[in-house]
Parts: structure tokens; sequence; C-alpha cells
């Protein structure tokens, strides 16, 4: 890397309802952008939509650019837990429009959280009954 760049971390946590991207500085410490789904589209809908991530993660990305950051590693991350273990379908278009906006990518990697056995799943006994 040479010396007048500057690196962020890209926050991206896609769930089936909402996307939503926090670009920080390396630390961690300092929230540079955020944005979500919801704050570009109209509709509640739309909110999961790839159309709204690309919207939200090309404003963080502005955003970022506007404060002399020239690339971020890219931290992608579903529900996890006891929910869904995939990225909805946000994730994929906000990177492609992070790369897009000019920013470089560094490390793409998935931090969805996986139990180690934790709670009990709901559902009864008998589970759930389709």
């Amino acid at each position: 890397m040479a010396e007048d760049e500057r690196w962020g971390i890209a926050y991206i946590f896609a769930s089936f309802n909402n996307t939503i991207i926090h670009i920080t500085d390396l630390t961690g410490a300092e929230t540079v952008a955020k944005y979500s789904g919801g704050m570009v589209v109209r509709s509640d809908r739309e909110k999961s939509s790839p159309y709204a991530a690309m919207k939200a993660a090309g404003k963080a990305a502005e955003e970022a650019k506007d404060k002399d950051f020239t690339g971020v590693h890219i931290r992608v991350r579903a529900p996890g837990g006891t929910g869904s273990k995939s990225p909805g379908p946000g994730a994929q278009a906000s990177i492609r429009a992070l790369a897009r906006a000019g920013l470089q990518i560094g490390k793409i990697e998935d931090v969805t959280p996986v139990p180690h056995d934790g709670t009990r799943k709901k559902g009864g006994s008998r589970g759930r009954r389709v």
C-alpha cells in the first residue's frame, strides 16, 4: 500500500428484510458512512432489494470518498444465530456497487455469527408443522 492511501472497513448486513452498509476506519471505532436500504427507497417492501442495496452502497461509497478513503475491506454478515446463515439479496449488489463507485476492494470475509449450540430453536417438541 502506498502512503497516500486510506483504507476502511465496510460492514454489510444483508438480511431478507433490509441491507445495512456501515463504513468505518480500520480500527472500527470511527464511523465514516452508514446507509440502509430503507433510507434510499420509498416503499417498505423494496428495502431488501438489490436495487436498494446498490443505491445505499453507492451513497456510502461517495461519502467515504469525500473523506479521502481509497479502499475498503468488506465484512459480509447474514442474520445468523438461530436465523438464516445465508446473506440476503442485497449482499452481492452492494459489493458490486462499492467497487463500481471507485473504491478499491481488499479482503472480503463472512462474519455471520454461528452459535456453538446456544438457545433452543422455536417450533415446539414436534417441530414446525406445515
